[in-house]
């Protein structure tokens, strides 16, 4: 697998949840932050969005497409000098029997569709704290078509009773983060940290190795020669672009991939470190205390996950 995919195969979906929002005249709505993805379209009309961190406000027209990443407070509203109300107070008291929250009762409609959902694992921060606060995905874009399917399928599937149906919406929500992230990169935009650097020809092949072969004893050396880059050059680009020295990275990608199976399998301690690379018990579980500030032990027998507020946001 690519490394992108190396760290999907990691992240599970803990909770998912999806509204349907209409509204109409002048409004604007504030939700506070948790610990979650949010994502949204614009099936109809146009609205703006913006946090309170200074960024400027973003128009967002019929077709679009957006994901907040870092769990932020954010607003959105018809227009950005309006005073925000509680959006999460107007989603329980203007939700109707067919899940729709409708809100407002004069002036021209507006209509989106989106959720969030939440990880059960830390992995997300090695892919999400690496994003930029927003992701805006025009109309224009060739996923914006899938995008909007997709978004329809999760809207059913985590509003209905059916069988499996929390499991069909975290795949469904992943398939959207997937399609986003897709968009991003090859947008063209830089992108700090792993992500961005997947896109470089050197880097990127550089880390497509590590990842593919994570057991394997690398040295800097080892992969400056497999992508034809001198030490020196490799070493400083690697870590411009991802922002830690090449086995720096590499020790952080081997204890999320050992943290994981820890929580996940009842593969045995000695197993796990021949996995990701270390000869004995010993050496995995200084490396990965020193990494986690915890031992293997402690992080295995804590499998239990802390739930966020189900409400939506």
């Amino acid at each position: 697998m690519d490394p992108l995919s190396d760290v999907f195969s990691l992240l599970r979906v803990e909770s998912v949840v999806a509204a349907h929002l209409e509204v109409r005249g002048a409004w604007a709505l504030r939700f506070t932050g948790l610990r979650h993805i949010k994502f949204a379209g614009v099936l109809e009309g146009s609205f703006w969005l913006w946090i309170e961190d200074g960024m400027p406000p973003l128009r967002l027209e019929a077709g679009d497409f957006y994901l907040l990443t870092r769990g932020q407070s954010y607003c959105t509203g018809s227009d950005p000098t309006l005073e925000p109300i509680d959006g999460r107070v107007v989603l329980a008291r203007c939700v109707g029997p067919d899940g729709v929250v409708r809100y407002g009762n004069e002036g021209e409609r507006t209509t989106a569709s989106g959720g969030r959902f939440i990880f059960e694992n830390d992995t997300s921060d090695l892919l999400l704290t690496l994003l930029p606060p927003v992701v805006h995905v025009p109309a224009a874009s060739e996923s914006a078509a899938s995008l909007r399917a997709v978004l329809e399928l999760l809207r059913l599937e985590s509003q209905t009773e059916k069988p499996c149906a929390s499991i069909a919406a975290a795949s469904l929500a992943n398939m959207v983060l997937v399609q986003i992230l897709r968009t991003h990169l090859s947008s063209g935009i830089p992108t700090p940290g792993w992500l961005g650097a997947l896109a470089d020809p050197k880097i990127g092949a550089a880390l497509g190795l590590m990842h593919a072969d994570i057991a394997r004893q690398w040295r800097v050396d080892d992969l400056a020669c497999a992508v034809a880059m001198s030490r020196t050059a490799f070493s400083e680009r690697f870590k411009a672009l991802v922002g830690v020295p090449p086995l720096t990275y590499l020790t952080g990608w081997r204890m999320a991939v050992a943290s994981f199976a820890l929580k996940t399998s009842d593969m045995s301690l000695s197993g796990i470190a021949e996995s990701v690379g270390y000869g004995s018990d010993v050496a995995f579980s200084s490396a990965f205390k020193r990494a986690t500030g915890r031992s293997p032990g402690r992080s295995r027998s804590n499998r239990s996950y802390q739930v966020e507020d189900p409400r939506p946001n």
